[in-house]
């Protein structure tokens, strides 16, 4: 059993990877920076570049960021195997599985991608271009492309403050690894709360 649970939570690991990685390499080397393409009025495919957190929040620096991030991929590899180990259900590894994937998506864009394309400014982007990538390693942007505009219009005049301004919700961009972390961690929260305090408890 313990063999089987480790087996479902590698392949949603890997299958997780090869969508999310060929997703963000077919808009490399596809589209330029910016550019969209719309899907329905609520939905786009919007390209565009983050050196920072989900959803291209930004608040560090890149190099802390990318090496924080490689530190937390440790910790939850580590848990992992631990609740694997320990013959924890099988749900409840693929949602640790599932954040796991989404946290080594964008680690492989900010180790990787500033070595292996060329910027996408005014251009789609080489693989492996000749000339060298547009950055060092583990200072690549992250490739963030779902954008939802599910309400865009412009606030009435009579909202204090916020009248007469633009409004869009949902404004962030964001990519499948975002997603993949999102959901796993609602999930969590919302179905295993005391199993994941129980389990976390038992580390300290």
């Amino acid at each position: 059993m313990k063999s089987l649970k480790g087996w479902g939570a590698m392949s949603v690991i890997i299958v997780f990877l090869i969508l999310d990685q060929a997703l963000k390499i077919w808009i490399k080397t596809h589209m330029q920076l910016h550019e969209s393409i719309e899907i329905t009025p609520w939905f786009y495919i919007y390209f565009t570049e983050n050196p920072g957190m989900a959803f291209g929040i930004e608040i560090i620096g890149k190099l802390f960021l990318t090496l924080f991030r490689i530190i937390a991929v440790i910790f939850i590899a580590y848990y992992l195997h631990k609740i694997i180990k320990e013959n924890y259900k099988l749900s409840y590894i693929a949602c640790i599985a599932l954040v796991f994937a989404g946290a080594i998506g964008n680690i492989i864009d900010s180790i990787f991608y500033g070595v292996i394309f060329d910027h996408s400014v005014g251009q789609v982007a080489a693989f492996m271009p000749e000339g060298g990538g547009y950055d060092n390693w583990l200072h690549g942007k992250v490739v963030d492309m779902f954008y939802f505009p599910i309400i865009d219009t412009v606030l009435p005049e009579w909202i204090p403050v916020w009248g007469g301004n633009d409004f869009i919700f949902f404004r962030p961009i964001f990519n499948l690894a975002d997603s993949g972390i999102c959901v796993g961690v609602f999930i969590l929260f919302i179905f295993y709360r005391h199993t994941l305090s129980k389990s976390l408890s038992r580390e300290k």
